[in-house]
């Protein structure tokens, strides 16, 4: 039984978000241990793109709200990519490079478009290095992770060339 194409890419969506999503969020959590801060603040301030300042107040609600928010968007950059290397089986062929670029763009899109179009209205002030570790971040737990697992559940025969 041959499965429909949108089957592969649901399924690359939701394997590469999970962990996309887990890889990114551990990475924050890390991120704020470190620098002191509670983990619920980092949950509400994913909350925060939605409810502004008042997910700071509104506790363990809009922590989970966070969660959610998080894996969907995950989510949602697994499926634009997945999509998109149907389409450009380059992408899964060079898995490595495709998925770092995609990391950065994935980055540049989070912090220049809907950061400022969400909740929060502004765009975040960070530094050199945080910026840079922001770029890292999102090559090695969202590009890399989006990338290979799209090339681990794509079919040998559509990525050879032709």
């Amino acid at each position: 039984m041959t499965r429909a194409p949108g089957y592969a890419v649901a399924r690359i969506a939701l394997v590469a978000g999970a962990l996309a999503g887990m890889l990114d969020l551990t990475a924050a959590l890390l991120q704020a241990f470190f620098r002191g801060r509670p983990a619920l603040r980092v949950l509400q301030s994913i909350a925060s793109g939605w409810l502004g300042k008042a997910a700071y107040s509104a506790g363990p609600a809009s922590a989970a709200l966070g969660v959610v928010s998080h894996f969907a968007i995950a989510t949602v950059w697994a499926a634009l990519y997945a999509w998109t290397a149907r389409r450009s089986p380059q992408l899964v062929r060079h898995a490595w490079q495709w998925g770092a670029a995609y990391g950065l763009i994935v980055y540049a899109v989070m912090y220049e478009v809907v950061l400022p179009l969400s909740a929060i209205h502004h765009r975040i002030a960070r530094s050199p290095q945080d910026t840079m570790v922001g770029l890292a971040i999102h090559v090695v737990c969202v590009g890399w992770p989006i990338a290979l697992v799209a090339r681990a559940h794509t079919p040998r025969r559509d990525i050879e060339p032709e």
